[in-house]
């Protein structure tokens, strides 16, 4: 036993047993079933079951570490990247060292491709792949757990309750990352803030930073330990939320009752549409380590804000948002090629986007809507 056997990724020679034991739980082989046949799944699934496993067994035959495994699962993006990316675009990576390693914190908005997505753009650019924080909240399912910690995730203890308990968990989570970063040279994914930004609002929660110093030593100024940890503030921006019906749903019970209950395994049901669901274009801004005289959380949280907003790059469908919102058009730019916001130039794109919103709940449109239009709200404010 080591010290972070509880949270860790799976080690090379823990690999083959567990893909051995995902390949026997029945679970697992039906939630592959159910996401690679949704239509078929309830009145085939006899026959489609057996299939899979035969075909998953054949994949995943002669893999024997990590690298292995992931070199499947990029087969996997590669194939979801055909059909619901129209284009994965990134810019800033080239200022980083191929051979460092980084805590790459980001805005959050889809709970798997957030950084599904930088570890594509690290791994087909030469950089080695993520550590990625999990909450245990995600991980109802053994199979799941299995899975997430095969591909390179740690988990973050989310049930603790007791305050003292809480504290414990955070305190590990933290001797964790900086042991990823400083004494095993690996990159490390974590979220701006826990859950996603719903309402495409991207604003760092404190608490996630204070954890991150909850490892450093009380003699040490946290200037010099923020340096050791190599933060690289990252901005990730989709044209087209495949949750955002869901979002909008939640946000408005939320308005309307007070509250809102997640159903059971809801959270992998959003993963699942994260993954299955239109995104169309997708930009990640890979922003400046943060490398300042920071002399408290506060400093470090708005040097983060600030990057993450700043080099957010915003799509048509945001700009097209924004002036259903608020009627009139917005001075910006929108895609990769940082395009000037010109409405009479994009008449399809605004037919599409309105027949999509149109599709949802008209009271809950408004709030769609300003999913899309705040990002927008955001960089004006930022300028």
């Amino acid at each position: 036993m080591t010290e972070f056997d509880d949270i860790r990724p799976y080690r090379d020679d823990e690999v083959r047993p567990t893909l051995d034991r995902l390949l026997a739980d029945q679970e697992f082989i039906d939630a592959v079933t159910r996401l690679k046949f949704p239509a078929l799944h309830s009145w085939l699934g006899w026959l489609l079951k057996p299939l899979v496993r035969s075909k998953l067994t054949q994949q995943l035959s002669g893999i024997q570490d990590v690298q292995g495994f992931q070199s499947v699962v990029e087969k996997y993006m590669s194939n979801m990247m055909e059909t619901c990316v129209k284009e994965l675009t990134f810019s800033g990576l080239e200022k980083l060292d191929k051979h460092s390693a980084y805590l790459f914190i980001s805005n959050h908005r889809d709970i798997a491709m957030d950084p599904a997505f930088v570890n594509w753009v690290l791994y087909h650019n030469g950089c080695n792949t993520l550590r990625i924080a999990i909450g245990d909240n995600l991980l109802t399912k053994p199979f799941a757990s299995d899975l997430m910690r095969l591909n390179k995730s740690f988990i973050v203890n989310r049930s603790a309750k007791a305050p003292r308990e809480k504290l414990k968990a955070a305190k590990h989570l933290s001797a964790y990352i900086h042991h990823s970063i400083v004494n095993e040279n690996s990159n490390i994914w974590i979220a701006q803030r826990e859950g996603r930004a719903k309402d495409g609002n991207d604003k760092t929660n404190s608490a996630v930073l204070g954890m991150l110093m909850l490892n450093k030593p009380k003699t040490e100024e946290l200037a010099d330990y923020v340096k050791k940890l190599r933060i690289v503030p990252v901005s990730i921006s989709y044209e087209l939320d495949p949750c955002d019906a869901a979002k909008a749903r939640e946000l408005y019970l939320h308005r309307t009752e007070g509250s809102y209950q997640k159903e059971e395994h809801e959270d992998v049901r959003s993963i699942a549409m994260g993954i299955a669901g239109n995104k169309g274009n997708i930009h990640l801004a890979f922003g400046d380590v943060l490398n300042d005289d920071y002399q408290n959380a506060d400093e470090l949280v708005a040097a983060l804000d600030h990057q993450i907003l700043g080099n957010y790059v915003l799509h048509a469908t945001n700009c097209i948002a924004y002036e259903m919102v608020y009627g009139r058009v917005p001075a910006v730019n929108y895609g990769a090629n940082n395009t000037p916001y010109d409405p009479t130039k994009l008449i399809a794109e605004r037919t599409a986007f309105e027949v999509r919103m149109n599709a949802i709940p008209s009271g809950q449109r408004e709030i769609a809507l300003g999913i899309y239009a705040n990002p927008v709200v955001s960089k004006l404010a930022e300028c």
